[in-house]
C-alpha cells in the first residue's frame, strides 16, 4: 500500500508540473465526456416527453375526428358526367349510430369513446368566462387517464336520462369556486344549469405538447354526459328544415356548418399490434356508412409518437458516434503524449529502477498519470455537458434530462479510456534497460 500511494504521489507530481499539457492533453476527453453528457440529456429528455405524451393521449388509441371533405369517388363521378353542378351525396356524419356499428363489428376493441364539443359561456354568482363543453361518458376519463380530485363520475342514470350534471376542470374549480367545495353546486353553460358531481386532478401538460398532440387543456374543460348534450344542446345530427334550406341554396357562399352528430370518436384496441389494421377497417365501415363520402379523418396517435421516437434513437445514435470517435481521439492523444513523457523522463525512469523500484511502480505511475489526466477531461467534459444540454434546450426548445447515471457513466469512460490507452506506454517505460536509461542524453 505504502508503495502504491508514493507511485500515485509522482504521479501526481509529474501532472502537476506540466499543467498546460495535462489541459490541451485531456481536450479530447473533455469533447468526449461533454458529447456524452450532452447526447444522454438529449436522448433521455426526448423519452420522457415521449412518455408523457402518451399518458395524454393513452395507449393503443384509434382516433376518429369529425370533418367537411368530399371522397375522390364523388368528385370523379361528377367530372365523368360532365355536371360539375351535381350536389354531393347525402351522408349522416359521424354519429352516434357509428359508435354502436363499431361495437358491433370491431373485433379487437375494447371501448370506444364518442365525444361533442359546445363553445359556451360558463357562468355563476356574476363571473362569465368562455369555456368548452365536452359531451362523454365514463370512457373518455378512463382512455385520457383523468382521475377525479373530488366527487364522482357519472352514474347510469345520468347517462340514460340526459340528466344536467357536470364534472369540471380545474381551473374552472379554481376560477369559480375557489374558496367553497363545488360539489352539489350550479353552474351555467350557455342557458343550461348544470350540477356539479365531480372535480378532475389537475393535468400538468406543457402547452406544445397539446398543440402538438391536438388535444385541448383538460383543466379548462366542462364535461357532461352525453345524452345531455344531444339533448339540452345541440344535435347536429338532425335533418332540420334549415338545414335543408341551405344545402339547396347554391348561392350561399357562407361556410357549411357541420353536420356530424359528434366531433370525435375513440377506438381503444386490445394489442397495439393491430392498431394500423384495425384503423384501415374503421376507415372501410365508415366510409360505407356515410355513401362514399370521407368526412372524417382517422388518426394513430401511438403510430406516430413511435415514429418520432424512432427519429429521435437514429440522432441519438449519430451523437453517440461523434461521441465515440472525440474520446478515440482523446484516448490517442493521451497515448501520445504519455511516449512523448517516457522519452522525457528515460533518465528519470532509470533512476527509479537502479534505486530498487520494480516494473509495476514505473506501471503504476505512468497508469496514474494516464488515469488522472482522463479525470480531468471527465471532469470539465461533465460541466461543459450540463451547460451545452442547458443552451441547446434554451436554443433548440429541446427537452433534455441529465441524470447521475449518465455523469457516473461518463466518469467510467473517462477512466477506462485513460486505463486503456495509458497501459502501452506505461509497459514501455517499465520495460526500459535501467544502465541504458541512465546513459541516455
Amino acid at each position: 500500500m505504502q508503495r502504491l500511494i508514493f507511485n500515485f504521489i509522482l504521479a501526481m507530481e509529474g501532472v502537476m508540473d506540466n499543467r498546460l499539457r495535462t489541459i490541451l492533453t485531456a481536450l479530447g476527453i473533455i469533447f468526449g465526456v461533454g458529447a456524452v453528457i450532452t447526447m444522454l440529456g438529449i436522448g433521455t429528455g426526448a423519452k420522457q416527453s415521449i412518455l408523457d405524451q402518451m399518458k395524454l393521449i393513452g395507449t393503443n388509441n384509434i382516433v376518429i375526428n369529425a370533418a367537411l371533405s368530399s371522397s375522390d369517388e364523388e368528385v370523379g363521378s361528377s367530372a365523368a358526367s360532365g355536371n360539375s353542378d351535381d350536389k354531393r351525396p347525402w351522408s349522416p356524419g359521424l354519429s352516434m349510430e357509428d359508435v354502436r356499428t363499431l361495437e358491433a363489428i370491431l373485433p379487437n376493441a375494447e371501448n370506444i369513446s364518442p365525444e361533442v364539443v359546445f363553445n359556451l359561456n360558463l357562468i355563476r354568482s356574476g363571473k362569465m368566462e368562455r369555456g368548452k363543453c365536452i359531451g362523454v361518458t365514463n370512457t373518455f376519463f378512463e382512455f385520457n387517464n383523468l382521475k377525479l380530485s373530488e366527487g364522482s363520475l357519472f352514474h347510469k342514470s345520468h347517462i340514460d336520462g340526459g340528466r344536467p350534471v357536470c364534472i369540471i376542470g380545474k381551473n374552472i374549480r379554481k376560477k369559480f369556486f375557489p374558496e367553497e367545495n363545488p360539489i352539489g353546486q350550479q353552474i351555467k353553460c350557455g342557458k343550461a344549469w348544470m350540477k356539479i358531481i365531480g372535480v378532475l386532478e389537475q393535468r400538468n401538460a406543457s402547452a406544445e405538447s397539446l398543440k402538438n398532440l391536438g388535444i385541448r387543456d383538460y383543466n379548462s374543460d366542462l364535461y357532461i354526459p352525453i345524452s345531455t348534450s344531444l339533448l339540452r344542446f345541440k344535435n347536429r345530427g338532425k335533418i332540420t328544415k334549415a338545414k335543408i334550406k341551405s344545402r339547396d341554396n347554391e348561392d350561399d357562399n357562407s361556410p357549411p356548418e357541420s353536420y356530424n352528430q359528434l366531433d370525435k370518436i375513440t377506438v381503444r384496441v386490445a394489442d397495439s399490434k393491430h392498431l394500423r389494421v384495425t384503423a384501415d377497417l374503421i376507415a372501410r365501415i365508415l366510409k360505407r356508412r356515410h355513401q362514399g363520402l370521407v368526412d372524417f379523418e382517422i388518426e394513430v396517435p401511438e403510430l406516430l409518437l413511435q415514429q418520432q421516437q424512432k427519429t429521435q434513437e437514429t440522432f441519438n445514435l449519430v451523437l453517440l458516434v461523434i461521441a465515440g470517435i472525440s474520446l478515440l481521439v482523446g484516448g490517442i492523444g493521451i497515448m501520445n503524449i504519455m511516449l512523448a513523457s517516457v522519452l522525457e523522463r528515460i533518465k528519470e525512469i532509470g533512476l527509479r529502477r537502479s534505486l530498487g523500484a520494480y516494473e509495476s511502480d514505473i506501471i503504476q505511475q505512468f497508469l496514474f498519470e494516464a488515469v488522472f489526466i482522463s479525470l480531468i477531461g471527465g471532469v470539465l467534459g461533465v460541466i461543459l455537458g450540463f451547460a451545452s444540454a442547458k443552451m441547446i434546450a434554451s436554443a433548440a426548445n429541446i427537452p433534455t434530462v441529465v441524470t447521475w447515471w449518465s455523469v457516473l457513466l461518463s466518469f467510467g469512460v473517462a477512466a477506462s479510456i485513460g486505463l486503456i490507452f495509458g497501459l502501452f506506454p506505461a509497459r514501455k517505460a517499465a520495460k526500459q534497460d535501467p544502465i541504458k536509461a541512465l546513459r541516455a542524453d
